[in-house]
């Protein structure tokens, strides 16, 4: 691999630096960032094996948090080892894992979005809860994001291969995002960046989050019309945990998302660090929010500490 001006690099190989202008810092910066990063991967393999372990916990709002502790531990295993590697040893070769970033980040709105469809149907339509949210239809929602995931990202892997690559192969960023590569080609990028982009953020981020505000329009409106105030704290009780992860991963992911096409007076370590918060915070918080407003996850967290005393 050669990092002159003008390089015949091949696809799949690119030369990741890290953040631009904090190399004297990333030694620092990885600190918490590992920290993060194993508090991530141990709440989440947590909440995975209390679902899977504990039968009474087989319910469809329990089996879509392990789906989406599942796509945390991934999305987070895919970027942060390597980002660290960067941090401690200096730029890296990276082997084009964007496929995987774009496709757990789009699967992670996706469950999102069957959660709250779950908290709908609970609370809007609860006589019809247990014909409505079958094994059956969850294994049908698993294929279907699984599916809408390669689907959307597919195309924007094809629209990389049509670029050709001139310039230095270096990218200053701490995964191979898809933008990060395709400033690196000499013909034009704007089916990259506006036609496959935006569009595709537009209509499966955005459309989803439009959806999941619509569910909760829904469930408010049908919570504020119970007739007690207890039945009416219970409600929102079983929705306060969904809705406090829902807010930490689209607030990061649009901020980032628009700060990275729109903010070009933004610092480049800035977007670079916010692009990778976005894919390291949500997976952090989800368990300990979780953990901290589901009562059945908190219980069972309780009894498992107090058996390892």
């Amino acid at each position: 691999i050669t990092t002159s001006n003008y390089t015949s690099t091949p696809l799949t190989a690119f030369l990741l630096t890290g953040v631009p202008g904090l190399e004297d810092f990333q030694i620092w910066i990885s600190i918490p960032f590992s920290f993060m990063y194993l508090l991530a991967v141990t709440g989440n393999s947590l909440v995975m094996a209390m679902v899977i372990w504990d039968r009474s916990l087989h319910e469809p709002m329990y089996l879509f948090l392990a789906m989406l502790a599942l796509n945390d531990v991934l999305l987070c295993t895919v970027t942060v080892p390597k980002m660290l590697l960067i941090f401690w040893q200096g730029p890296s070769i990276s082997t084009f894992p964007m496929f995987f970033v774009h496709a757990l980040f789009l699967s992670e709105s996706a469950v999102l979005l069957a959660m709250a469809f779950d908290r709908y149907v609970a609370i809007c339509a609860p006589l019809h809860y247990t014909t409505l949210l079958t094994g059956s239809l969850i294994s049908k929602v698993v294929l279907a994001l699984v599916a809408r995931s390669v689907a959307v990202v597919t195309p924007g892997v094809l629209l990389i291969l049509r670029l050709h690559f001139c310039r230095s192969n270096v990218i200053h960023h701490t995964y191979c995002e898809n933008m990060g590569i395709a400033k690196l080609a000499c013909n034009s990028i704007v089916p990259n960046s506006i036609m496959y982009g935006l569009t595709a953020a537009l209509l499966t981020t955005g459309l989803d989050f439009v959806l999941i505000s619509l569910s909760y329009w829904l469930i408010l409106r049908t919570v504020f019309q119970l007739p007690s105030r207890e039945a009416r704290t219970k409600a929102f009780g079983t929705c306060g945990a969904h809705t406090c992860v829902i807010l930490i991963f689209y607030t990061l992911a649009f901020f980032s998302f628009f700060t990275h096409r729109f903010g070009h007076h933004v610092p480049r370590h800035v977007l670079i660090l916010l692009a990778n918060l976005y894919l390291l915070v949500p997976p952090t918080m989800n368990p300990i929010v979780y953990g901290v407003k589901t009562k059945e996850i908190r219980m069972r967290v309780l009894v498992l500490c107090a058996q390892t005393k």
